[in-house]
């Protein structure tokens, strides 16, 4: 499943500044520096109904009532890379979400090993009856 690039959600973003909490001087108290950035999956015209049921189910801890995603970004005191960061964090989130981990093929162990391994369960087993004293 082929994921849009970052660039073409643009259009179905919401983006809210903010004040950022933290550390920043007299800075932190008059520039909106902080980002939320907002996107409803239900309305998104850029993924496959499969894409955003999978998206739904991955996702749902972290959707609101009303069905939006947010990603916040105010790591950084420029409002725009905060929002390049927001952005990046929410095509990763998507990427991620919608990975599909390999199917595990069952294999089993190598005649060898498995020689190997009651080998050397026979060997410790034979150590420890060697530390038991005989009462005969």
């Amino acid at each position: 499943m082929a994921l849009p690039p970052a660039a073409a959600f643009l259009p179905e973003l919401a983006w809210q500044t903010s004040r950022a909490s933290g550390p920043g001087g007299q800075n932190v108290n008059k520039v909106e520096s902080r980002v939320e950035l907002r996107w409803h999956l239900a309305n998104s015209q850029l993924l496959s109904e499969m894409q955003k049921q999978l998206l739904l189910e991955k996702l749902a801890p972290r959707l609101t009532a009303d069905g939006y995603l947010l990603v916040v970004a105010q790591d950084d005191r420029s409002q725009l890379r905060n929002r390049e960061l927001a952005l990046a964090r929410f095509h990763q989130l998507l990427q991620k979400s919608l990975h599909r981990p390999k199917a595990r093929r069952a294999t089993r162990p190598s005649p060898g090993a498995v020689r190997e391994r009651l080998e050397g369960k026979k060997r410790n087993s034979e150590k420890k009856a060697n530390r038991r004293s005989s009462f005969e």
